[in-house]
């Protein structure tokens, strides 16, 4: 395992658990970002990354009835990435949590912020028709005074 990876418990484990019941933010890990590593970029390249998760899952928190969405994550990172396997654990924990849309898209971002304190970040909630109406909330954040 190189150094870029010490430290990650979900990617390579033996045995993997899921959690549906209430949204779990220790469950994300991050490794450094390859982008800003000198020793890997002698370019200084610079980068943004895309994730889709198109199996996203919640509950209306009165009806209980299941909500279906795809979460879009645009993020620049500054010192971290988020790796995909926690991040996929961690959409996985929303799956029996009763939540509104715009709160789940919410606190995606503020988790993913808190984890990673990117420079910039926009998550948006694709979320299936209810009641004849789309709802696709966003959340957005950018560090200040990031050049």
């Amino acid at each position: 395992m190189t150094e870029l990876h010490e430290g990650l418990k979900a990617l390579g484990g033996e045995a993997t658990t899921y959690n549906y019941d209430k949204p779990k933010p220790d469950l994300l890990e991050k490794f450094p970002n390859p982008y800003a590593d000198s020793k890997l970029n002698s370019n200084k390249v610079t980068g943004s990354i895309e994730i889709e998760a198109p199996e996203f899952t919640s509950l209306c928190p009165l009806t209980g009835q299941p909500d279906y969405a795809t979460i879009r994550i645009i993020y620049t990172p500054d010192r971290w990435c988020v790796e995909s396997k926690s991040l996929k654990l961690y959409l996985v924990s929303f799956r029996m949590h009763g939540e509104f849309h715009e709160a789940c898209t919410s606190r995606i971002a503020n988790d993913l912020v808190d984890l990673l304190e990117p420079c910039y970040l926009k998550v948006t909630g694709e979320f299936t028709p209810r009641g004849g109406m789309k709802f696709w909330p966003t959340a957005e954040y950018e560090k200040r005074n990031h050049q």
